[in-house]
Order: C-alpha cells, then sequence, then structure tokens
C-alpha cells in the first residue's frame, strides 16, 4: 500500500503491535521514538531503532515529545484501545488532546467492540478518499503499552492487520 505510512513510536503494546502488522502486511512505517531508541522493555540504546530502523530519535528521553512529533507528523491517529478502557493512559490522552489542538482527524477505538474493524476501516478509506496529496497518508497508531494493559499487543497486532487488509482491498 503505497498511499499509506504507519506512523509509531514504538513503545511496546498498540505501538509496537502498529509497526509489526505494518511491516507484516507490506505497509511503510516511520515515526519518532524517544532518544536512544528507549522503550519500556529496551531502555538502553540503540533500543527500538535496532529492531525498526526507519524510525528516528528524538532529541529528548521523554516519551511526550516522541508522542508530540509523531501526531505533528501524521494525517491523522488511531487509538486503540480493549474492553479494559484504558485509553486515558496519560500517552494514550496526550496524543488524543494533541491531535484535537492541531486539528487533525482521530478516532478511538474499542478493538473489542462489534464491527471494530469495520468502522476503523470505513473511517480509513473516507480519510484516503479525501486525501488530495501526492503524498502518502501518514495514520499514527497509538494506546497503551504493555505495563499499561497486559496482553494488548496480542489483541492490537492482529487488528492491525485485518485494518491493513480491510483497506488495501479498496485502494
Amino acid at each position: 500500500m503505497k498511499r499509506l505510512i504507519i506512523i509509531s513510536g514504538g513503545q511496546t503494546g498498540v505501538d509496537r503491535a502498529a509497526l509489526d502488522a505494518a511491516i507484516e502486511c507490506g505497509v511503510s512505517y516511520g515515526g519518532w521514538c524517544p532518544q536512544g531508541g528507549w522503550a519500556e522493555d529496551m531502555i538502553k540504546p540503540p533500543g527500538v531503532l535496532a529492531a525498526y530502523p526507519r524510525l528516528r530519535a528524538t532529541p529528548s528521553r521523554d516519551p511526550a515529545e516522541r508522542t508530540e512529533w509523531n501526531v505533528r507528523d501524521s494525517d491523522a491517529s488511531l487509538i486503540l484501545t480493549d474492553r479494559r478502557r484504558v485509553a486515558l493512559s496519560p500517552g494514550t490522552a496526550l496524543a488524543e488532546r494533541l491531535a484535537a489542538r492541531d486539528r487533525k482527524p482521530v478516532m478511538a477505538i474499542d478493538m473489542d467492540a462489534a464491527d471494530a474493524v469495520a468502522r476503523a476501516g470505513r473511517w480509513l478509506q473516507a480519510l484516503l478518499a479525501a486525501h488530495r496529496s501526492n503524498a502518502p497518508f501518514r495514520l499514527a497508531i497509538g494506546g497503551p503499552r504493555e505495563s499499561e494493559a497486559p496482553g494488548i499487543y496480542e489483541s492490537a497486532k492482529p487488528f492491525v492487520v485485518a485494518l491493513l487488509r480491510h483497506v488495501s482491498r479498496v485502494l
């Protein structure tokens, strides 16, 4: 899918699931991670940069800077949660506020809800159809990290794979 780039920061949980799903589906990815590639399970450099070389490091180790730059550099943000409703984790809530501040489309979706992939797919298809630039559409995907929602990676990766396959049928 040349018209789509997944933007994520590489943190455990939803961020990492988004990157792995993009790679599995042959979709380009990018984004910012904290200085040194910091993630909660990879605290020493090069951190996530070793596994995801298309990520770039921010000047700061503060994850908030990573979140702000990923929202800034995206065209829209998709926030994934599950039935535990951990959507208001600090980083996830920050991403939602930043997208609203920057007047960028944002969708927060409970992956466990009925028809969640189809609803997210319709939202993304509408955004892609309205995207008039020749540049690829940059979709930031984020949500809780593993320490905030243990097991969220196992829910998020198949969800993002299904979403990307759903959208690829109409591109």
